[in-house]
Formats: C-alpha cells, structure tokens, sequence
C-alpha cells in the first residue's frame, strides 16, 4: 500500500480559514428582544446552525427586561426567524436542536443585583451543553448601555472564564465624538483587554468588501495599477432610498457623518487604501489600516467649506411615492439643521496616494440604494481613436457592495462593423450568477469570526478613535455655522444638492452614472 504524500506545509495558511467551523460556545445576547435580535442576530445564528457551522456544544442565554420563561423565548425567536430569515423554508428537526439550546433569563442591564442571578444561569446552561466556558457577550442594547455592562460584567467576575475564552461584540454608534469615543474606551478596558472586544460594523461582512483583500492582492494584475500613476480618483457612494424611519429623535443627534461616514465609509475606504499587509492576520491587516487612515490630510475649515457638502432632504417622490421631507419627519425640529446628505474630499498623503481625490457621498432619500467605489483610471496619454470615440470615459473599475454585490471593468471596445467606431463596454461580475449560491447575510460571518477569535473585519479601539479625529472639524466647522433657511436643498428621489455635482464638475469630474 502506497503511503499517502504529506502535503508541504503553507505559510500563507497563517490566518486564512480554509474550515469555519466554531467550537463550542455560549452566546449571551443582552438586549434579546430587541429588533437587531429578532431581525439579525437569533435569523443568522439559526442559519449558522442549518449549515453545520456551530457544533453541538451551542447554546444562547438571552437577557432582557420583558417578564417570560424559555418557551416563550422560543417561540417568539421561531417568529423572528420565520419572518426574518433568508433560508427558504425551516428544517423542523434543526429547528427543534436549535430551539432546544436557546434560553432566556429577566433581567436589568443596569442593576449591578441582577448580575450574580445571570452569572449563575449562564453555568448551568454552560454545564448543561457543554460550551467549555467559552462565552460571546453580544451587546445588542442603546449606546448607553455598553459601559455599565461590561462595568457589571467586570465586577461580578463574567469578564473572565476560568475554563475557556471571554469575547464582547459592541454594536455601532460607538461614541457620539471623539470624547465620548475614547471615555467608552478607557471604561471597557478598564475590565477588558482588547483582544476580548469586537467592535462590529456590519458593512465588513459583506462579501464585496471581504473580497477587496482578496481582488487587490490575488491577482497580479490590479496592485501595479492601485496606486497615483495609473488612478485619477476615488469614488464611493452611499445612497439610501429610505427616511430616518421613525428614528427622528436619533438621527438628530447624529447625522449621516456620525452615522455613516466616520464608521462605515472610513472602513471600507481604508481596505481600499491601505498597503499590502505582510500577512493575513488580523493585527497586520488592521495595522495597514489605521496607517493609511493617519496619513488621511486633516479637515481645516477651509478645506470644509471648499472640498466638503452638507444637505437635507425636502418632500419628494420616491420610485413614485410622495415622502416627506426630513424636517416633517417624527421626532425632527421643523428648523433642524441636521445633515441626511453629506460629501466629502478625502486625500492621503502618502507615497501611494498623493494627490489621488477620493470623493466620498452618503446620504438618505436618494435616487437609488446602491453602495458603491468606483475606480478612475487616467485617460490614455495620447487619444489616438478621439475621433472615433462614441463615449469617452476612461477605464473604470466598478465594486458593488449592495444591491447587487459585484465588480465591473468598463473599457473601451470597437464597435463591429467596417468603420472605427468606440464604445464603452462592461464586463460583469456578479456573486450570485457567478458562484450559483446564496451569499451569507453579513451576521453570520462577523459572529463565525467571533467565536473563532478572528478579528480581522472589527475595528480596533485606535481605528474607533481615528474616524473620530478625522470627522470632528467637519462637524464643528457645520455646526458653527448652522444651516438654516439653506435647508432643505435637495429634493427626495434626487442625487443630492447640486454643489456635490458642481464641485466635481469643476475639477473636469462627474460622479458615475450608477
């Protein structure tokens, strides 16, 4: 019998998960009958489940306020689940397992007493499946809450699991400026150590953007050409169709720059950015992160008021419908100056990227809901074809995040025929045509990657605070200078105020037909 060959060790193995599969865990979600619970967490944990990605040894302690026993908690979850999640239909016998490990206990985030009833109902449910002391908090509660759990959790001694790991997921916003930012900070790593917090974002689940690793440093092709020599700039656009949705009050407080950009924008823009990792582990990868982030030049007011626009939404249609604008929205002041629309010029000064604008837009009832960057190369030096060009855009390289996850390659093609006709062609690609099979909703991979201790898509405590820095003098220098009877300035179902198209067109730049 012929020995099987032994395969030759990788190093690049380091760090890539070839098999996802989580051990044995117990996740503890405060805030269990919440809406991120029903509507995401409990829906992504019982897909986990149905793709044999958790093992056995699983189970879930929800804490909450509301008076109910465990089949109550229950059945309420298979709700959630029946409306909420993506899987077709539900296998009753993983239905039944699943069911069997989820648990629920009454309590108060915020009554220190409550802690020693929780800390002994998570041993018994640890002892009764077997999770080997491993548990994953999941913080799915109001920002102001994130303090005086992990602060109980300390004191009560469930930081710590003498048998196995201890993690913390803490949701978005996190802060509301740079002081509160770096105030959260000290409180939780006065009882954590770092590597226990995952700060999640879920836009870094999906697949598009944990591509981006994949497409920049694969393939041979596209890092020559990532850097000042061959791209005329950046854009990213982050629309919404939809309002504040009944969210009035928060939205607020916040904004699309708390709420989108200094969070979700400055992630994704950073993966673009940054500099080849020397390998695929967490640290190095986020270390070439917040790099590229300190080398982001500084907002002065000046810079604000040149190279930055803020607007509001009036009343509008959108696909047809007539929507109100922000100001009669519930919850909103009818003189508020809060911004739902914002763009902003963003240029790293660094090596790589001198130069180079990257022009970034979020905002809320948009045109369309599309998340998007878009990559524009320099023209060729000399047009040799000018006359012949039918369109003139230069190459581009379009990644879609949402809806349609993909990437686009637009180049110029000869149109057939007997004279020398140009015109701009797409090639496609597109997950779910290409692969056949349904994409994981971004859940299930950032709270997989949590039980595996992978924290490579969660934002690092300097990342947090970095964002933060870089947004505030946008947020000062508006606030000095409130908007006024200047809002609302552009309607719902448009692309936004004309000075963001404006103040590209007069760099010889138009925003991408999307």
């Amino acid at each position: 019998m012929l020995d099987t060959p032994k395969i030759a060790e990788n190093p690049l193995r380091e760090g890539i998960r070839l098999e996802k599969t989580g051990g044995p865990c117990l996740v503890v979600i405060f805030g269990a009958t919440g809406d991120l619970a029903r509507r995401k967490l409990i829906p992504a944990l019982f897909r986990l489940v149905q793709q044999r990605l958790l093992p056995a040894e699983f189970a879930v302690l929800g804490l909450g306020r509301t008076q109910m026993d465990d089949p109550e908690y229950r059945a309420r979850m298979r709700q959630a689940v029946e409306e909420f999640s993506e899987s077709p239909s539900i296998d009753e016998e993983v239905w039944a397992s699943f069911a069997n490990a989820l648990h629920y206990l009454p309590s108060n985030i915020l009554n220190p007493d409550d802690f020693p009833r929780i800390k002994q109902r998570l041993a018994e449910v640890d002892e009764q499946h077997g999770t080997q002391g491993n548990w994953l908090y999941y913080l799915s509660t109001a920002p102001e809450f994130y303090a005086p759990a992990v602060e109980h959790l300390g004191r009560s001694g469930m930081a710590i699991s003498e048998r196995g790991w201890t993690r913390v997921i803490i949701e978005k916003p996190f802060g509301s400026d740079l002081e509160t930012a770096r105030q959260l900070n000290q409180q939780i790593l006065h009882h954590l150590d770092e590597s226990q917090i995952y700060r999640i974002d879920h836009y870094l689940g999906k697949e598009t953007v944990q591509n981006l690793l994949v497409f920049r440093f694969a393939n041979g092709i596209f890092e020559p050409l990532w850097n000042r020599r061959y791209i005329d700039h950046v854009q990213l656009t982050n629309a919404e169709t939809v309002g504040v949705e009944g969210r009035g009050d928060y939205y607020e407080k916040a904004g699309v720059v708390r709420d989108m950009i200094q969070n979700h924008v400055f992630q994704i823009i950073s993966l673009i950015a940054m500099e080849p990792p020397a390998r695929l582990d967490s640290e190095f990868v986020r270390n070439e992160k917040i790099k590229v982030l300190h080398s982001a030049r500084p907002f002065t007011p000046e810079r604000v008021g040149l190279e930055c626009v803020r607007g509001q939404y009036g009343p509008g249609a959108i696909n047809g419908a007539p929507v109100p604008g922000y100001r009669e929205e519930k919850g909103v002041s009818p003189d508020s100056s809060t911004e739902t629309f914002a763009m902003i010029t963003m240029y790293f000064d660094n090596w790589r990227w001198s130069g180079v604008p990257f022009y970034i837009r979020s905002g809320k009832r948009l045109a369309k809901r599309v998340t998007e960057i878009g990559i524009q190369f320099k023209a060729a030096p000399h047009q040799l074809f000018s006359s012949a060009l039918e369109q003139g855009t230069p190459n581009q390289l379009i990644l879609r995040l949402q809806p349609d996850e993909g990437i686009t390659m637009r180049f110029a093609a000869k149109v057939p025929g007997q004279t020398t006709r140009i015109r701009d062609v797409n090639m496609d690609f597109r997950y779910g045509a290409s692969f056949g099979v349904p994409l994981a909703e971004a859940y299930e991979r950032l709270i997989l990657d949590c039980i595996q201790g992978d924290s490579t898509l969660f934002a690092r405590n300097d990342m947090t605070e970095r964002g933060w820095e870089l947004v505030m003098p946008i947020l000062e220098a508006w606030q000095s200078s409130p908007a006024g009877q200047s809002f609302p300035n552009y309607e719902a179902g448009s692309w936004g105020p004309g000075e963001a198209l404006e103040l590209l067109k007069a760099t010889g730049r138009a925003w991408r037909r999307t």
